[in-house]
Protein backbone atom coordinates (compact mmCIF):
# COMPACT_ATOMS: atom_id res chain seq x y z
CA UNK A 1 0.00 0.00 0.00
CA UNK A 2 1.23 3.51 -0.85
CA UNK A 3 2.14 5.91 1.88
CA UNK A 4 -0.19 8.87 1.30
CA UNK A 5 2.32 11.36 2.70
CA UNK A 6 4.54 10.68 -0.33
CA UNK A 7 1.78 11.43 -2.83
CA UNK A 8 1.54 15.10 -1.95
CA UNK A 9 4.05 17.57 -3.30
CA UNK A 10 5.90 19.57 -0.68
CA UNK A 11 5.66 23.36 -1.07
CA UNK A 12 9.46 23.79 -1.15
CA UNK A 13 9.73 21.17 -3.89
CA UNK A 14 7.00 22.90 -5.89
CA UNK A 15 8.81 26.22 -5.47
CA UNK A 16 12.06 24.71 -6.76
CA UNK A 17 10.27 22.97 -9.63
CA UNK A 18 8.55 26.24 -10.53
CA UNK A 19 11.88 28.08 -10.43
CA UNK A 20 13.71 25.64 -12.71
CA UNK A 21 10.83 25.31 -15.18
CA UNK A 22 10.49 29.11 -15.22
CA UNK A 23 14.24 29.45 -15.87
CA UNK A 24 14.13 26.90 -18.71
CA UNK A 25 11.24 28.67 -20.40
CA UNK A 26 12.62 32.14 -19.79
CA UNK A 27 16.06 31.33 -21.20
CA UNK A 28 14.41 29.65 -24.18
CA UNK A 29 12.32 32.70 -25.04
CA UNK A 30 15.17 35.10 -24.28
CA UNK A 31 17.44 33.28 -26.74
CA UNK A 32 14.71 33.09 -29.37
CA UNK A 33 14.36 36.86 -29.17
CA UNK A 34 18.04 37.67 -28.67
CA UNK A 35 19.20 35.69 -31.70
CA UNK A 36 16.52 37.26 -33.91
CA UNK A 37 16.55 40.85 -32.67
CA UNK A 38 19.62 41.80 -34.70
CA UNK A 39 18.04 40.59 -37.94
CA UNK A 40 14.36 41.41 -37.65
CA UNK A 41 14.03 42.16 -41.40
CA UNK A 42 15.43 38.70 -42.24
CA UNK A 43 13.11 37.06 -39.71
CA UNK A 44 10.14 38.94 -41.17
CA UNK A 45 10.99 37.82 -44.72
CA UNK A 46 11.46 34.21 -43.61
CA UNK A 47 8.11 34.28 -41.81
CA UNK A 48 6.36 35.80 -44.84
CA UNK A 49 7.77 32.98 -47.02
CA UNK A 50 6.74 30.34 -44.48
CA UNK A 51 3.18 31.66 -44.28
CA UNK A 52 2.86 32.33 -48.01
CA UNK A 53 0.22 29.61 -48.40
CA UNK A 54 -1.83 30.73 -45.40
CA UNK A 55 -5.06 32.69 -45.43
CA UNK A 56 -3.44 35.61 -43.54
CA UNK A 57 -2.79 38.78 -45.54
CA UNK A 58 0.90 39.56 -45.98
CA UNK A 59 0.78 42.94 -44.16
CA UNK A 60 -0.64 41.22 -41.06
CA UNK A 61 2.07 38.55 -41.23
CA UNK A 62 4.74 41.25 -41.54
CA UNK A 63 3.49 43.26 -38.55
CA UNK A 64 3.26 40.19 -36.34
CA UNK A 65 6.63 38.82 -37.49
CA UNK A 66 8.23 42.18 -36.67
CA UNK A 67 6.86 42.03 -33.12
CA UNK A 68 7.66 38.37 -32.36
CA UNK A 69 11.40 38.75 -31.60
CA UNK A 70 10.78 41.83 -29.45
CA UNK A 71 8.07 40.07 -27.45
CA UNK A 72 10.18 36.92 -27.11
CA UNK A 73 13.13 38.92 -25.79
CA UNK A 74 11.07 40.91 -23.28
CA UNK A 75 9.05 37.99 -21.91
CA UNK A 76 12.21 35.88 -21.83
CA UNK A 77 13.90 38.42 -19.57
CA UNK A 78 10.83 38.84 -17.35
CA UNK A 79 10.19 35.12 -16.97
CA UNK A 80 13.85 34.35 -16.29
CA UNK A 81 14.02 37.00 -13.57
CA UNK A 82 10.59 36.24 -12.19
CA UNK A 83 9.52 39.85 -12.69
CA UNK A 84 5.90 40.55 -13.57
CA UNK A 85 5.79 36.79 -13.96
CA UNK A 86 2.02 36.31 -14.25
CA UNK A 87 1.71 39.06 -16.87
CA UNK A 88 4.73 37.73 -18.80
CA UNK A 89 3.22 34.23 -18.83
CA UNK A 90 -0.14 35.54 -20.08
CA UNK A 91 1.56 37.57 -22.83
CA UNK A 92 3.60 34.50 -23.79
CA UNK A 93 0.41 32.40 -23.91
CA UNK A 94 -1.13 35.00 -26.25
CA UNK A 95 2.01 34.90 -28.40
CA UNK A 96 1.81 31.11 -28.59
CA UNK A 97 -1.85 31.28 -29.68
CA UNK A 98 -0.86 33.69 -32.46
CA UNK A 99 2.03 31.45 -33.53
CA UNK A 100 -0.25 28.39 -33.41
CA UNK A 101 -2.68 30.14 -35.76
CA UNK A 102 0.18 30.75 -38.19
CA UNK A 103 1.69 27.27 -38.23
CA UNK A 104 -1.64 25.47 -38.39
CA UNK A 105 -2.80 27.73 -41.25
CA UNK A 106 -0.01 26.20 -43.37
CA UNK A 107 -0.52 22.74 -41.86
CA UNK A 108 2.87 22.59 -40.15
CA UNK A 109 1.74 19.97 -37.66
CA UNK A 110 5.25 19.28 -36.36
CA UNK A 111 5.63 22.92 -35.26
CA UNK A 112 2.09 22.82 -33.86
CA UNK A 113 3.04 19.84 -31.68
CA UNK A 114 6.07 21.70 -30.39
CA UNK A 115 3.93 24.71 -29.59
CA UNK A 116 1.50 22.53 -27.66
CA UNK A 117 4.41 21.53 -25.43
CA UNK A 118 5.10 25.23 -24.81
CA UNK A 119 1.42 25.60 -23.95
CA UNK A 120 1.61 22.82 -21.37
CA UNK A 121 4.70 24.37 -19.78
CA UNK A 122 3.00 27.79 -19.71
CA UNK A 123 -0.09 26.22 -18.15
CA UNK A 124 1.98 24.57 -15.42
CA UNK A 125 3.83 27.79 -14.63
CA UNK A 126 0.69 29.90 -14.61
CA UNK A 127 -1.18 27.36 -12.47
CA UNK A 128 1.69 27.25 -9.95
CA UNK A 129 2.40 30.98 -9.70
CA UNK A 130 1.70 30.76 -5.97
CA UNK A 131 5.02 28.87 -5.72
CA UNK A 132 6.97 31.61 -7.54
CA UNK A 133 8.93 32.46 -4.39
CA UNK A 134 12.43 32.47 -5.92
CA UNK A 135 11.77 35.56 -8.01
CA UNK A 136 12.08 39.30 -8.20
CA UNK A 137 8.31 39.47 -7.77
CA UNK A 138 8.62 37.94 -4.31
CA UNK A 139 11.62 40.11 -3.39
CA UNK A 140 9.71 43.21 -4.54
CA UNK A 141 6.65 42.30 -2.45
CA UNK A 142 8.84 41.74 0.62
CA UNK A 143 10.55 45.10 0.14
CA UNK A 144 7.23 46.91 -0.19
CA UNK A 145 5.77 45.17 2.88
CA UNK A 146 8.77 46.14 5.01
CA UNK A 147 8.57 49.75 3.79
CA UNK A 148 4.85 49.86 4.56
CA UNK A 149 5.51 48.45 8.04
CA UNK A 150 8.19 51.12 8.65
CA UNK A 151 5.71 53.93 7.98
CA UNK A 152 3.36 52.89 10.82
Amino acid sequence: MLDKTNTVFKPNDLALAHLFLRLLLGVNFFNHGFTRIGNIPGFVEETVKTLDGSYFPEPLVRINAFLVPIIELVVGILITLGLATRLALVVTFALMVMLMMGVTSVQNWQAAGSQLVYGIVLFILLATCQYNIFSLDRWWRKQNKSKAADTY
